[in-house]
C-alpha cells in the first residue's frame, strides 16, 4: 500500500459544497456571503487583519534567530590546564577559584595547546581532540552530568522579557 492508495472509509467524509452555481439549493445567488460589503466581494487580501497591523509587518525586521534554549559553555583550553600541577584534579570549582572561568555556567574543555601532565579533568563537555590529548598525557576525562538532566535548559533572552 502506498500513500496515493489511502482514502477515508466510505461515508466518513463528505464532498465539499460547491457554491455559486445558480439560484437553486443552499449555495446559490450570494453563496453564503450575505449581501454587499467587503466579505461579499473578493477584495479582502490574504493576511488582512481588519486594519490591525498584519503579522508580516509586526514581526521584527532584524535578520536571524536567537535560540532562547542555547547551552553556553565557559571554555578552557589545554594550554590553560598545563598550569596545573601533575596529578591534580581539575574541576569547575578549581577553575573558578583560579579565575579561569566565570562564576556560573557549564565548562567545556577544548583542544588548543599541548598537555604534558597527567591530570584528572572533570567538566560538562569535552571536544574530541581535548579528550584524546588528556588521555594521551596519562590523565583521565570525567564528564559531569548536565544540571538540566535530560531536559532542555531554561529559556533566556528578549523573547521572554517583552511579554
Amino acid at each position: 500500500m502506498k500513500v496515493h492508495d489511502l482514502k477515508p472509509a466510505p461515508g466518513s467524509s463528505r464532498r465539499r459544497q460547491r457554491v455559486g452555481r445558480g439560484i437553486a439549493g443552499k449555495g446559490g445567488k450570494t453563496a453564503g456571503r450575505g449581501m454587499k460589503g467587503q466579505g461579499a466581494r473578493g477584495s479582502v487580501p490574504p493576511g488582512f487583519e481588519g486594519g490591525q497591523t498584519p503579522l508580516h509587518r509586526r514581526t521584527p525586521k532584524a535578520k536571524g534567530f536567537k535560540n532562547p534554549f542555547r547551552v553556553e559553555y565557559a571554555v578552557v583550553n589545554l594550554d590553560t590546564l598545563e598550569t596545573f600541577d601533575a596529578g591534580s584534579e581539575v574541576d569547575p570549582g578549581t577553575l573558578r577559584d583560579r579565575g579561569l572561568v566565570a562564576k556560573r555556567g557549564l565548562v567545556k574543555v577544548l583542544g588548543r595547546g599541548e598537555l604534558t601532565k597527567a591530570l584528572t579533568v572533570r567538566a560538562h563537555a569535552f571536544s574530541a581532540a581535548a579528550s584524546r590529548a588528556i588521555e594521551a598525557a596519562g590523565g583521565r576525562v570525567e564528564t559531569l552530568p548536565s544540571p538540566y538532566g535530560d531536559r532542555r535548559p531554561p529559556a533566556r533572552g528578549n523573547a521572554l522579557t517583552n511579554r
